[in-house]
């Protein structure tokens, strides 16, 4: 059975409550999530966070959730990149309040190197639910590229779309977000 067969079988059956098939989902992707939260730490600085800790809260996240109506690989990993953001984000916070600044991080897409900018994750969060707001599916695509490590093509495949119009929506959101987040952080 390929990989791919595998995944979807088993996010079936964990949608339909077979835990051992949850347990085995997440070893079978195990090492694709530290990936995605190896990406999203780079750079991170001072943060108590490691790749394990990362995936392992996104993992405890995930758990939780109730019946998600898992469509394939590219869709829970979707997921599981966001679940990383939020812990990222809380971690930020949570450093925040405790009246210490956290570090800005780089996220980076595997896709493309030239992309990699630093960005403060509360501004970037602040500016991704705005723009949730305005238009949750660009939002979506930000989410899954930047935090994601998603190709086009996958999040094409995930949000159903064709490739073309994620590419315009990704070029368009990206432009938002930094004028969105310039214009915070002048404030």
């Amino acid at each position: 059975m390929t990989e791919k067969k595998q995944t979807k079988t088993l996010l079936k059956k964990w949608r339909d409550g077979d835990v051992v098939a949850r347990d085995q989902l997440f070893d079978l992707l195990y090492i694709e999530l530290r990936k995605v939260s190896a990406v999203l730490l780079r750079n991170e600085g001072r943060v108590s966070l490691s790749t394990g800790d990362l995936v392992n809260e996104a993992v405890m996240r995930l758990i939780k959730l109730e019946q998600i109506d898992w469509q394939d690989k590219a869709h829970f990993m979707a997921l599981s990149a966001r679940m990383m953001r939020r812990v990222l984000i809380d971690h930020a916070r949570q450093k925040d309040s405790n009246k210490r600044h956290h570090q800005k991080v780089t996220l980076h897409t595997q896709i493309d190197a030239a992309e990699k900018e630093s960005i403060d994750l509360i501004n970037l969060e602040q500016a991704l639910n705005r723009l949730h707001a305005i238009d949750p599916k660009r939002a979506e695509i930000v989410e899954m590229r930047y935090f994601g490590g998603l190709s086009l093509k996958e999040i094409a495949e995930v949000l159903q779309m064709s490739i073309s119009t994620v590419q315009r929506s990704w070029r368009v959101s990206r432009a938002w977000l930094r004028s969105s987040m310039t214009e915070t952080s002048l404030k």
